[in-house]
């Protein structure tokens, strides 16, 4: 938690599947069940994207599940949900999208100031063989890690 903001929910898989270039951030239209349920980290970014319609940006599959006190008065789990961004964020995003490859994806859901923001990432999926690097490095550095642990115990 870093200065006033708490974050609720990541996709962790969303820098595994994607080169990041840039990011925003953007609020979400959310009704009182749902703010409810995001404050108690009921949140799921799996298979969360972001689509345009009609000059608006709409967060899409996210799962925010049912706050229970409401009863049968609650929300749809997975409906699309508006999100707030400037017009011209909008059109800069689009503009890029409108390129090959560049989708648009969830990373993190976070409490900033009472309001639930979300973070937003302009990205260009990754090939298999990017994957397979980004494994093969990770198990490099660890070994690196494990290593230099070791030697600092033989010391």
């Amino acid at each position: 938690m870093v200065s006033g903001v708490k974050v609720v929910a990541t996709n962790r898989k969303a820098r595994y599947d994607y080169h990041i270039e840039d990011q925003y951030e953007a609020g979400i239209a959310l009704t009182g069940t749902e703010i409810k349920s995001v404050r108690a980290g009921q949140v799921s970014l799996r298979e969360g994207y972001v689509q345009y319609r009609d000059g608006e940006l709409w967060l899409v599959n996210v799962h925010i599940a049912p706050y229970n006190p409401a009863g049968r008065e609650g929300h749809e789990p997975r409906r699309p949900r508006k999100l707030l961004m400037h017009r011209q964020e909008i059109n800069r995003m689009m503009g890029k999208v409108q390129e090959r490859g560049y989708t648009i994806v969830p990373l993190q859901v976070h409490l900033r100031g009472g309001l639930a923001k979300v973070e937003i990432a302009l990205a260009r999926g990754k090939r298999k063989y990017d994957k397979r690097e980004a494994i093969a490095q990770r198990e490099a550095d660890r070994q690196i890690q494990r290593d230099w642990k070791r030697e600092f115990r033989e010391e």
